[in-house]
Order: structure tokens, then sequence, then C-alpha cells
């Protein structure tokens, strides 16, 4: 079964300095997370705060959810760091 994101939720993880989402293959949940470094480089113009970081993810939801996809093709695990080298 192909991975999927039925779950529009998402939410900034102070401690991670990440926005958080979910992937579901099947039952199986998988938790990812984007950095803001990476955030900023697909949107330069954001605003360097929790607003704006959560609507650079909304902004690339695709292109982020493209990359979770490649990235849980490589190896099943429980969660998953997107990096700016994945964009």
């Amino acid at each position: 079964m192909a991975l999927t994101f039925p779950n529009q939720s998402r939410f900034y993880d102070t401690t991670r300095r990440a926005i958080r989402f979910w992937g579901y293959d099947s039952a199986m949940e998988a938790s990812f997370f984007v950095g803001e470094d990476a955030l900023i480089r697909m949107q330069p113009d954001s605003r360097i705060d929790q607003a704006g970081f959560l609507r650079a993810f909304d902004l690339n939801r695709d292109l982020i959810h493209a990359a979770a996809i490649k990235g849980y093709g490589r190896g099943k695990k429980g969660s998953y760091d997107l990096i700016p080298a994945d964009f």
C-alpha cells in the first residue's frame, strides 16, 4: 500500500524546531518532521516564527508530501526527518 496523508493536521514542535505531520501506510502511522532550515529553503520570504513556518508548510505541502514518500520508501522506521537536501 502507498503512503497517504489523509490527516491534514500539522503543528510546530518547538523542541525540534520543526513542523510535524503524519503519513499512513494502511493502518501504520509514520511521523515526519520538516525542520526550519528546510522550510526556509522552500519559502525564503517567510516569516521566521511559528506562523511563518506553518504557512511555508501549507504553501509547499505537495512538495513536502513527495519528499516524505521518497524518504519513507528508503526504509520503514518510526519517524522521519526531512532536511533541505530532500527538497
